[in-house]
């Protein structure tokens, strides 16, 4: 195949990217090179606002047609969670012929080497990012994140949590020398000589399975972590946000095609309604690794049965928010109150429980009882979402009737602190819209004692659902969030306290259970955000995930190193 990008082009226009993103992720301080503010966009070939918008429209009602091998049938039926229709379609695959098919390629691609293979992800990456506009309204109506927060998380941290993957698979093949020539001394005798050659090789398909709320986000950093390391990769949506991902499949293949690779390294696997095809794919032979964000029981499955793969989960967890006493009350209700409220909770991040000692805490405010501190934090997050604009532009849309049964459910679980309200949308008036719901509940009363306070509160209520859970002390606290991490997992910790035995007790819960902890935050930064090349999603330490993102041990597996030896 002939290549429109040489390797020569490729390496001089994003090696400076790639060299800034390995300097990035060894000194963990801030950089992106994707522009967060959507009014960056409009210059050297990237959509401005009118023209991403105008390109989002005009999928509406079409066919994304791949050109990939084995299509049988034409599949869609995503409905967006602000009430439109995409009407969409992709390619449905025959896998017997799209695997092998998938398979041809990966000789040529494992031979380009490391740094090829990373300066076409990276230009794959360069194109995303200047379709960035385009992508944010494909997120925004597959997973109901709100405008703003669909560009920034769908696109600008997606593409460097893609980014941060290819730069962890980089470090990681070059680890070992392309060749290295081996001398053994024998005394009087000629020494022992060899040349040996370390190749780094692909362990095989890579099968991303895609996530409703997060698609991108959550679908980047394994689809590029798999691609870098020389596998080729098929990349299988969730039902309900296909868009983003059938796009993100779209640039790879042209970005390969042009620079004389084959364009099926890369492919999608649509499915039809109910069709359910994540585990006859997962289990397929010609699969060697699985990515896959979604629920705990899935995930479970996954592990236990896709044996002939390499499997990275993000799963569900409990995340837990310690309070014991702060220095600055309003500035820790704010910050609370915003991450309760961001995307209407829907995120693996978002906090659920907050564990309060039930003879309250101290503050530079005074003293505040347990039931003072959570009608206060009810209070900021009514405040917060008082006005419906604000609301509608921090909340989104709920992405599906389950959690919006969750929601409702969560009412009788216990004495509601803060009740949800419904908030109309004017401009898309069928979406779902609902503030948060608290409950209060008692971290001492067990099930035998007639009440399931501990059944709630320990086990994942996804959405806008959130418990307010009264303990003895907050010696009892760090012991139960100890078993929270140790029996449900947690992708994220928050504590505040301004007593260092409580801090230093936290702290060390959370490194023994292996769980990501955040300090006092009272500002612009919160528990539920992480950012790419700094911060790490996740541990891969405790049950709610297997993984994280990104560090080496996401990546370092993906490919194995083959030697051959020869005499010198």
């Amino acid at each position: 195949m002939a290549a429109e990008l040489t390797a020569h082009e490729l390496i001089a226009k994003h090696r400076p990217t790639l060299d800034q993103a390995l300097e990035a992720i060894r000194t963990r301080a801030y950089w992106s090179p994707h522009p967060e503010h959507p009014k960056a966009y409009g210059e050297n070939g990237s959509l401005d606002a009118a023209a991403g918008k105008a390109a989002f429209d005009a999928l509406l009602g079409t066919r994304v047609d791949l050109g990939q091998p084995g299509t049988d049938d034409w599949v869609g039926g995503e409905t967006s969670p602000y009430g439109i229709e995409l009407g969409v379609t992709y390619p449905h695959a025959d896998i017997d012929t799209l695997l092998p098919a998938m398979r041809e390629g990966q000789r040529a691609w494992r031979e380009a080497g490391a740094e090829i293979r990373a300066v076409v992800c990276v230009e794959i990456l360069k194109r995303i990012s200047d379709r960035t506009h385009e992508f944010a309204h494909a997120v925004m109506h597959t997973s109901g994140q709100a405008f703003m927060m669909a560009f920034q998380a769908g696109g600008p941290h997606a593409q460097d949590r893609g980014l941060e993957a290819v730069a962890y698979a980089y470090v990681e093949q070059v680890r070992t020398p392309d060749t290295a020539e081996w001398s053994k001394p024998q005394g009087k005798r000629d020494p022992l000589a060899l040349t040996k050659q370390f190749t780094p090789v692909p362990r095989g398909i890579g099968l991303v399975i895609g996530c409703n709320t997060f698609p991108t986000w959550n679908g980047y950093p394994g689809l590029f972590a798999s691609l870098a390391t020389g596998n080729a990769v098929l990349v299988k949506p969730h039902p309900r946000a296909v868009l983003p991902l059938a796009l993100t499949v779209q640039v790879a293949r042209e970005v390969l095609g042009q620079a004389g690779f084959d364009p099926n390294l890369v492919a999608l696997a649509a499915e039809r309604p109910g069709e359910g095809i994540a585990k006859m794919l997962a289990t397929r032979p010609e699969i060697r690794i699985v990515d896959y964000t979604g629920s705990t029981e899935f995930g479970d499955w996954l592990e236990a049965n896709a044996r002939q793969a390499q499997v990275y989960t993000e799963k569900a967890g409990v995340n837990t928010v310690l309070v014991d006493s702060t220095s600055d009350y309003k500035g820790m209700l704010a910050n609370l109150a915003f991450s309760l409220s961001l995307y209407s909770g829907q995120m693996c991040t978002t906090p659920q429980n907050f564990l309060i000692p039930r003879d309250g805490i101290r503050t530079d405010e005074g003293p505040r009882t347990f039931d003072e501190v959570v009608a206060d934090l009810a209070r900021a997050v009514d405040g917060l979402l008082g006005d419906d604009a604000r609301a509608n532009a921090l909340l989104g849309a709920i992405v599906n009737p389950d959690v919006k049964a969750r929601l409702e459910a969560a009412t009788g679980l216990g004495e509601v602190a803060l009740a949800s309200r419904e908030i109309a949308n004017p401009e898309f008036p069928h979406a779902v819209v609902r503030t948060p719901v608290m409950v209060k509940l008692d971290g001492a009363r067990k099930y035998w004692e007639g009440a399931d306070d501990e059944a709630a509160f320990m086990g994942e209520c996804f959405g806008p659902v959130s418990f307010a859970v009264a303990v003895d002390s907050s010696a009892d606290a760090v012991d139960l969030l100890r078993r929270t991490i140790r029996e449900k997992g947690a992708m994220t910790v928050g504590a505040y306290t301004t007593d260092d035995d409580v801090e230093r007790s936290v702290q060390e819960v959370c490194l023994e259970e292996a769980a990501q902890l955040s300090l006092n935050l009272t500002g612009g930064v919160y528990v539920n955000q992480t950012a790419a090349f700094s911060d790490f999603h996740g541990s891969g330490g405790n049950p709610a995930a297997n993984a994280a993102l990104t560090d080496g041990a996401f990546v370092s597996n993906r490919f194995r190193v083959v030697e051959v030896r020869r005499e010198a």
